[in-house]
């Protein structure tokens, strides 16, 4: 399927695309690219190329959210192909994840290319995503999220739907 700035392919090889922005290659159930290696159901590999920029970001956030609409727990999202990224791009992966996690998924990001690891660090993405240096760790790890810090208990007679008071002042 070929777009303006975007192309997908489901299949266990990698998408290929015309035009600028971002090339996307999925791969369900089977790893694109790595021989003999299929990833675990429930596991989905995207590959990127090109620029993660304002022309591809519309095309490529449909294609992900319909990738994480079909049940996919863990969307393992290859980076290292990606020679540029902008605000669009960055807003994507912020998208992606948080969707994931509404969906009972997880977003993790694999090999992020120089310009895109020193963006997400820069802006303080790397700790807010889950990211390994190549494509092989983020496979072999298992699915994780970071620890969220669970609501204190209710206190003694305290309904659990009550909200704390603000105090006028």
């Amino acid at each position: 399927m070929t777009s303006t700035g975007t192309s997908t392919s489901t299949s266990t090889s990698n998408g290929t695309g015309t035009g600028t922005g971002a090339t996307v290659g999925a791969s369900v159930g089977a790893t694109a690219g790595l021989p003999g290696a299929a990833p675990p159901a429930g596991r989905t590999i995207v590959r990127l190329r090109g620029a993660l920029d304002i022309a591809a970001a519309p095309a490529l956030r449909e294609r992900l959210i319909r990738v994480l609409h079909r049940g996919t727990s863990l969307l393992i999202l290859d980076l290292s192909r990606v020679r540029s990224c902008d605000v669009s791009g960055l807003a994507v992966l912020i998208g992606t994840q948080r969707r994931a996690r509404l969906l009972g998924g997880v977003v993790h990001l694999a090999a992020p290319s120089l310009p895109v690891a020193k963006l997400l660090r820069s802006t303080g993405l790397d700790r807010s995503f889950t990211i390994y240096p190549d494509l092989s760790g983020a496979l072999a790890a298992q699915r994780y999220e970071p620890a969220r810090t669970p609501p204190a208990p209710p206190m003694a007679g305290q309904r659990r739907d009550a909200l704390p008071r603000l105090a006028a002042g």
